[in-house]
């Protein structure tokens, strides 16, 4: 299959993540955020097992490598983005977005005890950038960095990091179960680690806070944004790699930006885009083999 063929699919996937960002927003104004996360999580979970019953034949982890993949998944992937839905609860959507950006460059820092991985001067460099951006967009407040918008988008840092690490947990597990069950399972796990924190945070669901709006924003999450968005996701990462599947993390950014300026009337600062810029500058430095290849790949004889 060409290469172009999955543009369509790429750019679904943009839209998809793209617009979690802003139902987050939306769906936190009437529910508890840890509560809303682990929701999302459950839908996901039994809609994509269900899926791995009827059409994997071994979609129970039972080896020691799948479960320790599973947990991994479960407690950092998955789990820590209630993280993420702490944090937007004063942070803009966008800028939530935005910070996604770092994950690639986190991930390749965890690499490096974790998988053995090195890292060259000029992607120590590209690494450099990448916090220089993040400290763009956070903007801290020297003084207090425990004040409330600076100490949202930290948490939000918090979660970039957390989700890199599950990614490469997984990796270093080395699971051989299929990715639909891997998934369900993980978010299955990270649901639960959800719902334990949310009661012992003290949140509790209440039937007058679900309105219409804030229902639509979880099933778009749980079925759409989860669901739907991780088997398209893992599809690309199969078919092209995680160079590609990468890429997917700079465009959902521009997505979530427009609408959440369309939708929810956000504005964006200079030195958020800045800041951005900056991450994407530091992701091409430490990418950059990935980027020559890609390169090399696409513009080669004869090549599909």
């Amino acid at each position: 299959m060409s290469r172009s063929l999955d543009v369509p699919l790429f750019l679904l996937l943009a839209v998809l993540w793209g617009f979690s960002f802003p139902a987050i927003s939306i769906g936190l104004e009437s529910l508890p955020p840890l509560l809303f996360a682990a929701a999302r999580y459950d839908i996901a979970a039994v809609l994509l097992l269900t899926a791995a019953v009827v059409r994997v034949e071994r979609w129970r982890p039972t080896a020691r490598n799948d479960l320790a993949a599973v947990a991994g998944g479960g407690v950092f992937l998955i789990g820590g983005n209630g993280l993420l839905f702490l944090g937007q609860q004063t942070v803009p959507s966008g800028v939530a977005a935005i910070l996604q950006g770092l994950v690639p460059i986190i991930t390749a820092l965890w690499a490096i005890p974790l998988l053995g991985e090195r890292l060259s001067g000029l992607g120590a460099v590209g690494a450099a950038a990448g916090f220089l951006g993040v400290g763009l967009i956070v903007q801290p407040d020297p003084g207090n960095l425990l004040a409330g918008d600076t100490a949202a988008r930290l948490l939000i840092v918090g979660q970039v990091c957390s989700v890199s690490l599950g990614g490469v947990l997984i990796q270093r597990a080395g699971p051989t179960l299929e990715q639909l069950p891997l998934v369900g399972w993980s978010m299955l796990v990270g649901g639960l680690v959800l719902h334990t924190v949310s009661l012992a945070a003290g949140e509790f669901p209440s039937a007058d806070v679900v309105g219409p709006v804030s229902l639509a924003a979880l099933l778009y999450l749980g079925v759409f944004a989860t669901a739907v968005a991780f088997t398209i996701y893992f599809r690309v990462l199969e078919k092209h790699g995680a160079f590609e599947a990468a890429l997917i993390g700079y465009l959902v950014p521009i997505v979530a930006t427009v609408a959440s300026v369309v939708l929810l009337d956000e504005s964006i600062g200079a030195l958020t885009v800045g800041g951005f810029a900056l991450v994407a500058v530091g992701f091409v430095l430490l990418k950059r083999h990935a980027i020559a290849d890609a390169v090399g790949f696409s513009s080669g004889v004869g090549s599909p």
